[in-house]
């Protein structure tokens, strides 16, 4: 698998599925007490669980902590999010 050149690092560091900290996000998607939506470097990361909450987030860092119960971690492609220049909020109040 090829890195980017120029992304910052990605990690996610997950503790006994109570917390995760993730590095190398572009920017929070969506987020609820059910699921966190990311934009990653790598791709879309989707968090799903139970009483999740995000207790530190900085973008400029791409750094993102997260508490509650993790129950999955999902990878999906952002090409099409990256190609049209806009992030999914303004086409939703278009």
């Amino acid at each position: 698998m090829e890195e980017k050149v120029g992304s910052k690092p990605h990690k996610i560091v997950l503790h006994n599925r109570a917390s995760a900290n993730i590095t190398g996000v572009v920017d929070v998607v969506s987020f609820d007490e059910n699921q966190v939506i990311l934009d990653t470097d790598l791709g879309m990361l989707t968090l799903k669980g139970k009483n999740i909450h995000i207790s530190r987030l900085t973008i400029e860092k791409g750094e993102i902590d997260v508490e509650g119960m993790v129950d999955s971690l999902i990878y999906s492609s952002n090409e099409s999010l990256r190609k049209s220049g806009e992030s999914m909020f303004s086409r939703l109040f278009k």
